[in-house]
């Protein structure tokens, strides 16, 4: 079967498959929370914030964002929502936008001014943050549950468009992204991923874009317990680790 070259093609082709799947599973070691998004549910959360990336935000095919969370379930909805309006992923801070967390939130406040700051809680079920964000910051628990659970962009992105820049400046396409996750080695078909590794990070990519395009789904563990890591593997009836 031929493999899917743009993000939207290998989530709709999942969408078709099993919607009902488990696709990302989120394990907070620290706090004990627990988070299962179906095929179906991932991608409505990818439209809702789609949408709150492009009507509210104003942001456009071919911008950079910058996704500075800790491993987290938002971050592959995150990268999702990105690579769906055509957004290039970037660690630098010469960016368009910015996602953060409640960690980072008050210094990337202070360019609220020059680029779009959104701010995650990271508090369970995507809540706002109890006592707000400072002004120019978008708080993404109050703002992106009035968004559709659909989205349509008018410019798509095709294979070409970059997907991720380093800071040497070097991209890598949404084509050249799939074709390394189809090809990858950290699991096999269908297989399930266990890893503490952060999604949104240019080495932690593949730990999410893999499972998506070879039909599997991964499990993140944030603030890993060693001693709790084979309990989760053996729950969630992982294949592979990373």
């Amino acid at each position: 079967m031929t493999s899917p070259r743009t993000f939207t093609t290998a989530l709709d082709r999942q969408l078709r498959r099993a919607p009902g799947d488990p696709l990302v599973t989120f394990y907070d070691h620290a706090s004990g929370e627990r988070v299962e998004l179906s095929v179906v549910t991932y991608a409505n959360w990818v439209a809702k914030v789609s949408s709150l990336l492009t009507e509210e935000c104003g942001l456009e095919r071919g911008q950079r964002l910058r996704i500075d969370l800790p491993p987290h379930w938002l971050g592959p909805v995150f990268l999702g929502a990105a690579w769906t309006v055509g957004l290039v992923v970037s660690d630098s801070d010469d960016v368009d936008a910015v996602v953060c967390g409640p960690a980072t939130v008050a210094r990337w406040s202070e360019r609220a001014d020059d680029l779009e700051v959104l701010a995650c809680s990271l508090l369970p079920l995507g809540l706002r943050f109890p006592d707000g964000v400072p002004e120019g910051v978008r708080d993404v628990g109050l703002e992106v549950w009035g968004q559709p659970d659909s989205f349509i962009p008018w410019d798509p992105p095709t294979d070409d468009d970059a997907a991720t820049v380093g800071d040497d400046g070097a991209t890598v396409s949404q084509a050249d992204m799939m074709e390394a996750a189809a090809t990858g080695s950290l699991l096999t078909d269908g297989g399930r991923l266990l890893t503490v590794a952060n999604p949104t990070s240019p080495s932690g990519v593949a730990t999410f874009i893999e499972p998506l395009v070879r039909g599997g789904s991964m499990v993140l563990v944030a603030n890993a317990d060693p001693e709790r890591l084979e309990a989760t593997a053996e729950q969630e009836r992982v294949t592979a680790r990373v």
